[in-house]
């Protein structure tokens, strides 16, 4: 299916969640703000947590971001998207594969997938996703890896490899200070995590984002 990426591609981890205390409204009160704020993707990334809790923090997500207007990613989890009503899904090595989630998930939900860091992975052109990720762009909090950042040359580097047509996500430590920087070499979308979420006010926040990258 056409993927039409926002600019900002927000990652909401289980880190900024709090526990169960409070979890409910605090995902639910997020969402709506994101919904007012204009975000029309999320992702959920949750790796540690029970399919019990993926599957109640997603319900709470689903009410706040309607479908039909926002589209809600799931890390991971192939099994769960459809149980969740998310949209798609994003795979990472050692998850199923990009063709394995597509097999299952069928041509209608997003299929995204890694793509490379210091080069595009090898046959990734061929894969039947929707978007590519790329990166560590700079050195990352909220996700755990052992590649080393690529910085904006490394992305007009991987912008230059796969050409003109595949969807770009530029990931890992990008600010709004480097956004733009990332999305002039080539990049179509920047994923952000801590910027967004670490911060005391995510919409607000997004809204500036938005001001700053239209």
């Amino acid at each position: 299916m056409p993927f039409g990426v926002p600019k900002i591609y927000p990652i909401l981890d289980r880190s900024f969640i709090p526990a169960a205390a409070g979890r409910v409204e605090f995902l639910r009160r997020l969402g709506s703000a994101l919904a007012d704020a204009g975000v029309t993707l999320l992702e959920y990334r949750n790796k540690t947590g029970s399919d019990a809790e993926l599957l109640a923090d997603g319900a709470v997500l689903r009410a706040a971001l309607p479908s039909g207007k926002i589209k809600l990613i799931l890390d991971d989890r192939v099994d769960l998207v459809e149980k969740m009503y998310f949209d798609g899904v994003h795979v990472d090595a050692g998850d199923a594969s990009a063709a394995e989630a597509r097999r299952l998930l069928g041509p209608e939900r997003i299929v995204g997938t890694f793509g490379g860091s210091a080069s595009l992975v090898e046959g990734i052109l061929a894969e039947p996703a929707d978007y590519l990720a790329i990166g560590p762009v700079y050195p990352t909090t909220t996700k755990k890896t052992t590649k080393r950042s690529i910085g904006v040359e490394g992305v007009r580097r991987l912008r230059e490899q796969a050409g003109a047509g595949p969807v770009l996500v530029a990931a890992g430590g990008v600010t709004l200070a480097t956004a733009a920087l990332v999305l002039d070499a080539g990049a179509d979308s920047v994923a952000v995590s801590a910027a967004l979420f670490g911060h005391p006010n995510p919409a607000a926040e997004f809204r500036k984002w938005m001001g700053e990258l239209g």
